[in-house]
C-alpha cells in the first residue's frame, strides 16, 4: 500500500469537500424554483406603427419616449421583482422595507401597462366611428361633451404629470373618463380602452408644434380597437 504524505491527505479531503459542496450547488441551483409573481420576465413591446408617419407628434420623440420612459419602466419593474423574490427569503426583514418595494412594483406595474395602451392609441387616422363611437355617444350623449370633457381633463394634468383615461369599468359597468394623477391612481376594476399621457416626456418638444387645446389630435378612438 501506498503511504502519502499528510500534506496530500489533506489536500485529498480538501478536493473532496469542494466536489460535495459544489455538486450540492448544482443540485440547489437545479431545484430552486423562482415563483411566477417574480419571474422578471417582462419585455418591452414593439411600437405598433411607423413612428416616422405618426401625424403630431415627430419620430424623434416618440421614439424617445418608447425607448427610454417606456422601456426604461419595463427593466425597473424586471428588477422590481428580482429584489421581491431575494427579500422574500430574508424572515427578519422589517415590513416597511418591503412596503417600499410593493410601491415600486405598483408604479413600475402602471407605468408598463399605460405606455402600453398609450402606444397602442396612436397610429389611426384621427377619425372616431364605428363601434367605439357609438359606445360614447351612449354613455355621454354626443361625442362633442365627451372630447370636450376628455380635453379637459387632459389641460387639468397639463402642470407635467398624469394620465386622462377612456375606461369602462367591469364592477359597475359604466362608461368613464378617468383623472390620473400617476401610474398608480386608477379606479378599481377599469379597463384602459383610450390613454392619454400627460406627462412632459410624451409633449415637451412636441407642444411648440400644436397647441394644447388640440391635443386630442394625438389619439383618437376608431372602431379598430381603439386605436
Amino acid at each position: 500500500m501506498k503511504k502519502i504524505s499528510r500534506r496530500e491527505a489533506i489536500g485529498t479531503v480538501m478536493a473532496a469537500g469542494v466536489g460535495v459542496l459544489t455538486s450540492n450547488s448544482n443540485t440547489s441551483a437545479q431545484t430552486e424554483i423562482v415563483a411566477m409573481a417574480f419571474g422578471a420576465k417582462h419585455q418591452p413591446k414593439p411600437l405598433p406603427f411607423d413612428p416616422s408617419k405618426l401625424n403630431g407628434i415627430s419620430e424623434k420623440l416618440i421614439r424617445s419616449h418608447h425607448e427610454n420612459n417606456y422601456t426604461g419602466a419595463v427593466k425597473a419593474l424586471n428588477l422590481v421583482e428580482q429584489h421581491l423574490s431575494a427579500m422574500a427569503k430574508e424572515k427578519d426583514l422589517p415590513a416597511y422595507l418591503y412596503g417600499d418595494l410593493k410601491r415600486e412594483e405598483l408604479i413600475r406595474t402602471g407605468s408598463v401597462v399605460l405606455h402600453e395602451k398609450y402606444f397602442a392609441n396612436l397610429g389611426g387616422n384621427g377619425k372616431a366611428d364605428g363601434t367605439a363611437k357609438k359606445l360614447i355617444e351612449k354613455w355621454f350623449g354626443s361625442y362633442d361633451v365627451w372630447e370636450a370633457e376628455f380635453k379637459r381633463i387632459g389641460n387639468a394634468l397639463s402642470g407635467g404629470s398624469g394620465w386622462t383615461i377612456l375606461a369602462f369599468n367591469s364592477h359597475t359597468k359604466e362608461l368613464h373618463n378617468y383623472w390620473s394623477a400617476d401610474h398608480t391612481s386608477n379606479p378599481p376594476f377599469s379597463v384602459p380602452l383610450l390613454v392619454l399621457d400627460m406627462y412632459e416626456h410624451a409633449y415637451q418638444k412636441w407642444i411648440t408644434v400644436l397647441p394644447p387645446q388640440n391635443m386630442s389630435k394625438r389619439s383618437c378612438p376608431t372602431s379598430t380597437g381603439m386605436r
